[in-house]
């Protein structure tokens, strides 16, 4: 044997690859013509079905997931802005592999300045917008803003990142373990088999990022202007324990670095939490506060009890109470215990600031027929939580649950903080306030107004999609994102309809042609605008989906379908897809395909329409009509001007030389042609006769429409067709009619005698997201200028105009390019 032939052998697997690659890509590149099959299945590009996911979209029936317990003792140092704890972890291998260690996720090693985050932020970015830079025009160099500088001098002023200061198993013995970035994979004494459990302990702590300095999903904000010396801090904990990499099905371990923006991967369990804080500091959390005796008056344990049944919202804690707690603190503590089943996740957030309100909502059910509504929120908050925040939680669960299921927790919050909006079990964190006056009060806008109730609709509807239907936030944003942002604007519009909310498919034209836009289909960290791929054009589609395509009745039985298939399971892109075509017995591949996987956009432009009639072989009608289309033509400009000159023709000034053709023209019938026609007639079917004469009887009109498809995404052609009695009529014509020929298609078009067409409008209500609706008329109209279409925009409601000139959610700018970890609005 040649020293050569290891190296062949090697390299065998890797030709046999790459042969198949090859001879794949041969089968789809066409060597005849052009033609692209925009309806062929997404068989080649989805997972094959298995025991563990089906054909249909749910779950198999080997299908199976890890179970992950914490019992966790926590401390808040409140002066030093830091948290030490030690956590017990009972993990459940129920998968049918034998595992020899486990991954556990250490998100707050995303802010050491060593991290992948740091490292991989490029200054610049999309447009010379990134992270660490202000726009910049023409062709000077990009300034370094002041937020980067202040992050920067954050993470050098301070030690970030976990301190381990202990990894043990069940006996207390150490575990050896290796940390690699926001992960550490501890490997265990022995092999973990299926069916069993193991105990993994970790002491550990970590100072706490102030969230306005590092764009962070939590953190600390501090209020210096309080009454209290040295001022007073909010806390929202969240990814602040070691929590375990999930391990699944299609994956095994998803232990992929956390960057920023894709979010978390986890499983479910249940967890038993005692937070030790200042005594003076009210804590909201994932769970049940099992000891109220210990921590709450009796006075606010009676409110507490009182809400359950109210008809509008309870002070648990008053404001007069709240600002008392701001003004002293204190060295004593409290210690809050909670408890919560069957969730993904854990999050916090104490302060002495925070007044306290519920409101019980009586869904009905059986698993859980009450949920309290709760909301916490500093003076900072004002009217504006009192009046909106647990009213719009209630409001939410009203309407997800008919889109899904009932509220799987017994409770729902909603705490005042310094993020924009994110969402845990149980707890969502939401950050706009009232604005303060000259004369001391607090004042908000109508904007504001908006944002809050938006933005506590979206995080909490993220109790439903993705913190009970468990997608994985790491790879696909588009999952929870996506659906939650299509139901909040369902929501929304159930609010108050006069107010904008959630996404119009106009919307996002702007995104759909624009060279920023990668398919949805990415993974979250690879996106270019998170904003409109993950939030607004799946919204959009599903929108589209539910009232253009499928309609209510298939989409919601469909949508619900899946909710209540995936509730506490783990769902992936496949089994969306799947499900919503087998549940509403529609074929939406092509539908998949161009708006999931594809950077087409829609432009469907009607660019002729031809009136035509039927040819009745009748010389008497047909050699009239004929003669009509002649003397409906212009008259020649020379033979005008000789009848208008007064010249005399030839034939009128000499008789002798006319004849019968003078007399009569081309279209004058003769019997030859009367005779031929009844011998046509003579020769049908006698029913083909009967049909023949109805038609001519009838006299229809006949109207051929050419399409082109200009933008590549095939979408149903919706027609608003205008006559000239003055009446319209809607016609819409599904997608497949591209299926032979995406790029052009013609429609033939019949109406009654007395229905004269004078104008076709093609998505005359912009259902379908088409980027350019001056090519969707005909006859062309005139195109108002730039001045003209801004000043119709300027007239439209003052409301509009309020909230769009200062509406806090920027998902549709390039905002998330410059603060890219920041906040999930």
């Amino acid at each position: 044997m040649s020293k050569r032939m290891p190296k062949l052998i090697w390299l065998m697997p890797v030709l046999s690859l790459l042969t198949c690659s090859v001879s794949v890509n041969a089968a789809i590149k066409q060597t005849k013509g052009d033609f692209e099959d925009k309806f062929r299945q997404l068989d080649e590009v989805l997972p094959t079905p298995n025991v563990y996911r089906n054909a249909a979209g749910e779950p198999g029936h080997q299908y199976w997931q890890q179970k992950v317990d914490y019992d966790i003792d926590v401390k808040l140092d409140e002066a030093k802005r830091r948290i030490e704890a030690v956590e017990q972890i009972t993990y459940k291998n129920n998968s049918p592999d034998t595992l020899k260690y486990l991954w556990i996720q250490l998100d707050q090693n995303k802010f050491r300045d060593d991290s992948m985050s740091a490292l991989t932020t490029t200054f610049g970015g999309i447009g010379n917008r990134g992270p660490a830079t202000s726009a910049a025009s023409g062709d000077s160099p990009a300034k370094l803003s002041l937020g980067a500088l202040r992050r920067q001098q954050f993470v050098d002023d301070n030690e970030l990142g976990y301190q381990i200061n202990k990894v043990t198993d069940g006996r207390g013995n150490p575990l050896h373990h290796v940390i690699v970035g926001t992960l550490m994979r501890v490997d265990l004494d022995s092999p973990l088999k299926p069916g069993k459990d193991t105990e993994v302990n970790i002491d550990f702590g970590f100072n706490i990022v102030e969230e306005d300095a590092v764009s962070a999903r939590a953190g600390y904000e501090h209020f210096p202007d309080d009454e209290r010396e040295g001022g007073n801090d909010i806390f929202l904990l969240a990814q602040w324990f070691p929590r375990l990499a999930a391990y699944t099905d299609y994956e095994a371990w998803t232990n992929k670095e956390f960057i920023g923006r894709g979010e978390f991967t986890l499983e479910f369990g249940n967890y038993d939490v005692e937070i030790t804080v200042p005594a003076d500091h009210i804590v909201s959390s994932t769970g049940v506060l099992q000891n109220p005796r210990d921590v709450l008056t009796s006075e606010q344990r009676e409110r507490l009890k009182k809400a359950e049944t109210a008809d509008r919202t309870v002070f648990i804690v008053t404001p007069e109470e709240a600002l008392e707690n701001e003004k002293e603190g204190t060295s004593k503590t409290k210690t809050w215990h909670f408890a919560a089943e069957n969730v993904r996740d854990f999050a916090w957030a104490s302060s002495r600031k925070f007044m306290w309100d519920a409101r019980g909502y009586q869904q009905g059910g059986d698993v859980q027929p009450l949920v309290m509504a709760m909301s916490f929120y500093p003076k900072e908050g004002g009217d504006l939580w009192k009046k909106y925040s647990t009213e719009a939680i209630i409001h939410t669960m009203d309407v997800y649950s008919r889109f899904s299921f009932d509220y799987p927790y017994p409770v729902a919050q909603s705490v005042n903080g310094p993020v924009g909006g994110m969402e845990y079990p149980m707890i969502t964190f939401n950050g706009p306030r009232t604005e303060l006056q000259d004369d001391g009060s607090r004042t908000y806008s109508l904007a504001e107004k908006r944002f809050l109730i938006g933005v506590v609709i979206h995080e909490v509807g993220h109790i439903y999609f993705p913190m009970t239907v468990n997608s994985d936030e790491r790879q696909w944003t588009w999952m929870d994102e996506g659906l939650n942002s299509f139901l909040d604007g369902v929501a929304g519009r159930e609010w108050d309809p006069d107010i904008p909310w959630g996404v119009e498919p106009r919307d996002i034209t702007g995104y759909m042609k624009s060279q920023t836009q990668v398919p949805i289909m990415t993974q979250s960290d690879s996106v270019l605008r998170l904003g409109p791929n993950a939030y607004t054009k799946p919204a959009a589609a599903l929108n589209i989906l539910r009232e253009t395509i499928l309609g209510r009745e298939l989409f919601d039985f469909a949508f619900k379908e899946y909710a209540q298939r995936w509730m506490f399971k783990r769902p992936t892109p496949a089994d969306f897809f799947r499900t919503m075509e087998e549940a509403s017995g529609v074929d939406l591949d092509w539908f998949w395909r161009g708006w999931f996987y594809s950077t087409d956009h829609v432009d469907i432009s009607l660019d002729s329409v031809y009136k035509l009639r039927l040819d009745t072989q009748d010389p008497d009608i047909d050699f009239a009509r004929e003669r009509q289309h002649e003397l409906d033509k212009p008259k020649s400009l020379t033979v005008e001007r000789n009848e208008a000159e007064g010249k005399k023709l030839w034939v009128d000034r000499f008789s002798d030389i006319s004849d019968f053709y003078d007399e009569n023209d081309q279209f004058t019938v003769t019997n030859k042609e009367r005779n031929k026609y009844k011998k046509w007639l003579d020769k049908l079917e006698p029913w083909e006769r009967k049909a023949f004469e109805r038609a001519v009887e009838e006299d229809k009109n006949y109207y051929v429409m050419e399409f082109s498809n200009k933008g590549g995404l095939v979408m149903p052609i919706i027609l608003e067709m205008t006559f000239e009695d003055g009446s319209t009529e809607m016609m819409r014509i599904p997608a497949e009619i591209w299926r032979r020929t995406p790029k052009a298609v013609s429609k033939l078009v019949i109406t009654d005698k007395d229905k004269e067409l004078v104008s076709v409008t093609v998505d005359p209500r912009w259902e379908t997201a088409d980027v350019d609706v001056e090519n969707n008329h005909y006859p062309r109209r005139i195109i108002p200028s730039r001045i003209e279409a801004y000043k119709s925009k300027r007239s439209s409601s003052k409301v509009r105009r309020d909230i769009m000139q200062d509406i806090k959610t920027e998902l549709d700018t390039d905002k998330d390019e410059e603060e890219s970890e920041g906040n999930d609005n």
